[in-house]
């Protein structure tokens, strides 16, 4: 199982939220790229980027910040958060990031992950942010209309490849991660799955790694030093 460090980017900073709420928001950087780099010296080889502001309110306005950690780092980038349109999808890869995450357009615009896939391969994943049981969307704000697991099933027959589950619930919260989940939806689904949302423990990522899933994202952890990334590198081998 592969181990994601997470960064989250609002301007230009690193910072955390709890359960997605704008209003608890922890700074913990003013330098993204030298939080990557720390990363990368503990054993890192991929990372994963969510530019907040993009997936409150669409567009890319931290894309200079994210190529700059991609820069500086070298590991394998994936990011997500406002990619709404095929333009911000081709700005992204063009400028060097590897993997992009679809969330609001997959679940608001008909076909529009499977339009992606074809032009994309592999370099597209989808994002599915679960809230009572329902695919939220525009950085979490808002609840599709779609149950999660249908959403899933859908993106499954549009080509996706890799699915990145979050637990909104659990997010940021230190509790624990939501194995039930991660294991009922690698029952359920032929994808490569991300876990993503409460690992904070290298119980946790235990767990996580005994159910066969593809990767592992950690947040919160990784900056309050409850999980070493380096020791979850070893865990999740």
């Amino acid at each position: 199982m592969l181990i994601y460090p997470a960064i989250d980017l609002y301007a230009g900073k690193a910072v955390r939220l709890q359960r997605g709420d704008y209003a608890r928001m922890t700074v913990y950087s003013d330098r993204p790229e030298a939080v990557a780099a720390d990363f990368a010296a503990q054993g890192a080889r991929q990372i994963h980027l969510v530019d907040l502001e993009g997936a409150r309110s669409g567009g890319t306005p931290n894309l200079e910040t994210i190529v700059a950690v991609k820069n500086a780092s070298g590991l394998f980038c994936q990011v997500g958060g406002g990619i709404r349109s095929m333009d911000a999808i081709a700005a992204y890869l063009d400028a060097g990031v590897d993997r992009v995450i679809l969330g609001t357009a997959a679940a608001t615009q008909a076909h529009f992950a499977a339009r992606a896939v074809a032009r994309y391969g592999e370099r597209i994943a989808v994002g599915v942010d679960i809230k009572d049981g329902f695919a939220a969307v525009k950085g979490w704000t808002e609840k599709s209309p779609l149950k999660a697991f249908e959403f899933c099933r859908r993106m499954q027959s549009d080509g996706v490849s890799t699915l990145i589950c979050t637990d909104i619930f659990r997010d940021g919260m230190m509790q624990g991660t939501n194995v039930a989940l991660y294991k009922t939806l690698s029952t359920e689904l032929k994808m490569r799955i991300i876990a993503s949302g409460g690992v904070s423990s290298l119980d946790d990522v235990k767990r996580l790694a005994a159910l066969g899933l593809y990767g592992a994202i950690i947040g919160k952890a990784c900056y309050t030093k409850a999980i070493s990334i380096a020791a979850a590198i070893e865990v999740a081998k």
